[in-house]
């Protein structure tokens, strides 16, 4: 056996820890025992530090996985296979608005017994190929399919546990619904009628290291009553009823974002749709069977106040203490400084 290579055997279950020791060493192919049991963690460490788990020679799911089984037919059925080229599509969407870059962002759909179809990780969303899914269980195994899952398949089985209407997910980082995510702020209701239907109020999760089980975790709190929600300096994540209707959620979330953004540099305040019309916008939804935390309020109580003048707080700058400028120091700024600029003006024109 190579300087490159280790031999576990001996052991019956391989976790993460034994893959972090042998990448500490450089090691970059782990052989391993018939029937051993490899963790999940384990092999998304193993697939990120480039390590090949391998069984007699051959990887460890090509020499595990068996061939033609109920779950080979499952992710090549004609169902499958329709739902990957939506995948596909949707993928290159996300990727051509700019969405995702990179390998970023992941995809997914459950079908049936339990098994979820998504896709693979460090693979652009703009090249996906029908061969790059997998399916996995609810618990994140990987059960057949091509490279790898997505590393980050546990928020997506999170919401599937928590949502039974839920049979899609799509997570992106859209630049302008991102840029609240950063902010920790979410966008204000109540102004136009298409985002109140299909999103409405979104929540914003918590932090956590994206890819763990933490991270899954800190959505759960809001996926029954929203389809939409902000991942805290990440991006977001939408789920529906199909592939295609989650990025339509991403799509009006982010022109909405963008949108606001662009309206709070016209100097003028915005306008809101007046409750008693957002209660019909509310009657709507609920017709389409869209999940809001505001169905049920009165009149009243749906639309936000409206947001302050400077919505997005701006961080202090490294070295100062954690002092913000008030509003009148930043005026006393600006006043020095065309003060001094129109002196110098002066004092070229008659010199």
């Amino acid at each position: 056996m190579d300087s490159n290579s280790i031999d576990l055997r001996t052991f019956k279950v391989i976790a993460s820890q034994d893959i972090e020791l042998a990448a500490k060493q450089g090691i970059k192919t782990v052989v391993i025992r018939h029937g051993a049991v490899v963790t999940p963690s384990a092999r998304d460490f193993a697939s990120s530090r480039g390590i090949t788990l391998t069984v007699d020679g051959a990887s460890f799911d090509a020499a595990t996985r068996p061939r033609n089984s109920h779950w080979d037919a499952l992710l090549n059925s004609p169902e499958a296979t329709k739902i990957k080229d939506e995948i596909i599509s949707v993928g290159k969407k996300l990727w051509h608005r700019q969405y995702v870059d990179g390998n970023g962002g992941n995809i997914s759909y459950r079908l049936a017994d339990g098994a979820v179809l998504c896709t693979p990780t460090l693979v652009s969303k703009g090249d996906l190929k029908r061969e790059d899914m997998s399916l996995v269980d609810l618990d994140g195994n990987q059960l057949t399919g091509g490279p790898p899952r997505t590393s980050e398949i546990y928020l997506h089985l999170e919401i599937y546990k928590a949502v039974p209407e839920a049979k899609a997910v799509v997570h992106c980082h859209p630049p302008h619904a991102t840029a609240y995510a950063i902010t920790g702020r979410v966008p204000p209701t109540c102004i136009v009628p298409e985002f109140e239907v299909f999103v409405g109020r979104v929540a914003i999760s918590p932090y956590e290291t994206p890819g763990t089980k933490a991270f899954a975790e800190t959505i759960l709190p809001y996926v029954k009553k929203h389809n939409t929600v902000l991942l805290t300096n990440h991006g977001i994540v939408c789920w529906a009823d199909t592939v295609t209707h989650a990025e339509w959620y991403a799509e009006v979330l982010e022109t909405y974002c963008w949108t606001l953004l662009i309206a709070s540099q016209l100097g003028a305040p915005l306008s809101f749709i007046p409750p008693e019309k957002t209660a019909d916008l509310m009657k709507v939804k609920k017709r389409l069977g869209l999940p809001d935390p505001r169905l049920g309020m009165q009149e009243c109580q749906l639309c936000d106040l409206p947001e302050p003048e400077n919505p997005i707080a701006l961080l202090p700058p490294p070295g100062s203490g954690g002092a913000i400028a008030s509003p009148g120091d930043i005026e006393a700024i600006v006043r020095s400084v065309t003060d001094a600029v129109m002196s110098a003006l002066e004092g070229k024109s008659t010199g």
